[in-house]
């Protein structure tokens, strides 16, 4: 998982060249709705881009916005993450790195990286 590209944006996972996934996950409830938005993004953003998803570092946390993924080399792709409930429900989101087969490979707490819309 070490100088891997980004080559497409598939079910808002970002898919890389060896078949690992980057996506967001959340145990959902009745009236709330938390993810990252990789959909939004453009495959072109990663142009040229590579990453080692060895690594812990390989992201950073932007409080009250998303993350931002950390290339080897280049320039890092912000990703915003959005959460909406109506204040009961948990917040909880997690960022996973999943093998070819959806096979959670590892996973990082992110709860605090959403912009919030209450109701």
């Amino acid at each position: 998982m070490k100088n891997l590209k980004a080559v497409k944006i598939e079910n808002d996972e970002l898919v890389f060249n060896d078949g690992t996934r980057l996506l967001s996950n959340h145990d959902q409830d009745c009236c709330e709705h938390h993810y990252l938005d990789f959909a939004d993004l453009d495959i072109s953003d990663f142009d040229g881009l590579e990453f080692d998803l060895t690594s812990d570092d390989f992201f950073n946390r932007v409080e009250d916005y998303g993350i931002e993924l950390k290339p080897i080399n280049g320039h890092v792709v912000r990703v915003p993450g959005y959460g909406s409930n109506n204040g009961y429900y948990g917040s909880n989101i997690d960022l996973i790195i999943a093998d070819v087969k959806g096979n959670t490979i590892k996973s990082f707490d992110v709860s605090e990286c959403q912009l919030w819309d209450e109701y």
